[in-house]
């Protein structure tokens, strides 16, 4: 005489495949009740019921099969909080990128509506109060919120010459790690820990804003690339960004504006 739930009749009622349920027994996340020995078929009791939704509730959140038997074998509350939170958090981050790549493909694919404003630009050598370090390129806005945090402590009550700025190597979008500075023009920059003063030598630049967050900033960079093509022009050393208006600014993305130079010369014509 069987004991339990059918494996057809627990799928029934927990609303979940046989399929699903013979996938989590074989990864050892639902172990049925029991097993008849001579058939070999697998009954489950009702209990077991809130046990299957709840792997299958995370398991549509792309848990991996670790993390799901680690919350499902702790009777800890604060552990699985944990767990879940973690998990939570990374899926937020995928999210996050989503709507990037989705931001930029529309910007891709829709025509161009307005001519894109570019000034050329010349700059004087100047002085500036700067961190400098060599970063790879998944690491940059963690580093750069870092150095602008050392910067606004290292500058407090010096005199400010104009909006902050970071200047990138074409190394770290080739090679995906190159030189990077943060810096902030101050009167008499100081040197205090990773802050020291640098010299940014004079620099003839192609320039144009980027208005609002940064998902799509590849795209403005990508028609500011054509536009120095189309003129005979041609890069010539690292993209300077300076930061007209940001988040330290305004918490809206929509206020915030970013200018892009890219120091240029002058092809020969054929």
């Amino acid at each position: 005489m069987r004991s339990g739930l059918s494996i057809g009749e627990f799928a029934r009622l927990s609303h979940l495949s046989v399929r699903t349920l013979r996938r989590y027994h074989e990864a050892g996340l639902l172990e049925p009740a029991s097993v008849d020995p001579a058939s070999g078929y697998r009954y489950y009791a009702a209990e077991q019921i809130p046990t299957a939704q709840v792997i299958h509730r995370l398991r549509e959140l792309d848990m991996p099969l670790a993390e799901v038997s680690r919350i499902l074998v702790t009777d800890d509350p604060e552990t699985r909080a944990a767990l879940i939170a973690g998990h939570l958090e990374r899926l937020e981050t995928e999210l996050d990128r989503t709507r990037a790549a989705v931001v930029s493909l529309r910007q891709l694919l829709q025509p161009d509506v307005e001519q894109l404003d570019v000034q050329l630009r010349t700059l004087p050598a100047r002085t500036v109060a700067a961190v400098s370090g060599v970063v790879d390129v998944d690491e940059v806005l963690g580093w750069y919120d870092g150095a602008m945090r050392e910067l606004d402590a290292a500058v407090a009550g010096k005199e400010r010459l104009g909006p902050p700025g970071g200047r990138y190597a074409n190394e770290l979008f080739t090679a995906g790690r190159g030189a990077v500075v943060a810096y902030r023009p101050v009167a008499d920059p100081p040197t205090a820990g990773r802050v020291a003063p640098l010299t940014l030598p004079a620099t003839e630049l192609a320039v144009t804003v980027h208005h609002g967050a940064h998902d799509d900033i590849d795209v403005t960079y990508g028609r500011l690339g054509a536009w120095v093509v189309d003129h005979a022009l041609a890069v010539d050393g690292p993209v300077h960004e300076t930061y007209l208006r940001g988040p330290r600014d305004d918490p809206a993305a929509a206020s915030w504006r970013t200018e892009i130079g890219w120091p240029i010369f002058r092809l020969s014509p054929a």
